[in-house]
């Protein structure tokens, strides 16, 4: 009868590694936040509120910006008019008298 063969014990240095990569994986993941990605995709209606709230922050926050953007670059071509240069001047003295009376005209 042949010997019976005992079998291979696992290299403790290699299930060292295997245990640090699964850790790794796992920390990972919890750090995505996958589980509340898959919870949030199971709730249709808190999905299309939150969607729709961050849209509306969006959107807020481009018309913010926007208006200060649009007022610095008024004033600026407001002091550059001031200074009188040559050609400049008057094609910065136009655009700033047509934004100022759109600005004065009754929208409503």
């Amino acid at each position: 009868m042949p010997p019976v063969r005992q079998p291979d014990l696992p290299d403790p240095e290699k299930l060292d590694a295997v245990y640090r990569f699964a850790t790794g994986w796992a920390q990972r993941m919890e750090k995505s936040r996958v589980m509340e990605y898959t919870e949030l995709l199971y709730s249709p209606w808190r999905l299309i509120w939150l969607n729709l709230l961050s849209g509306v922050a969006r959107g807020v926050g481009i018309a913010i910006g926007f208006t200060f953007f649009a007022a610095t670059i008024i004033y600026v071509l407001q002091v550059l008019g001031a200074l009188n240069l040559p050609i400049i001047g008057d094609y910065i003295a136009d655009i700033v008298r047509i934004v100022q009376h759109q600005l004065q005209l009754n929208t409503y």
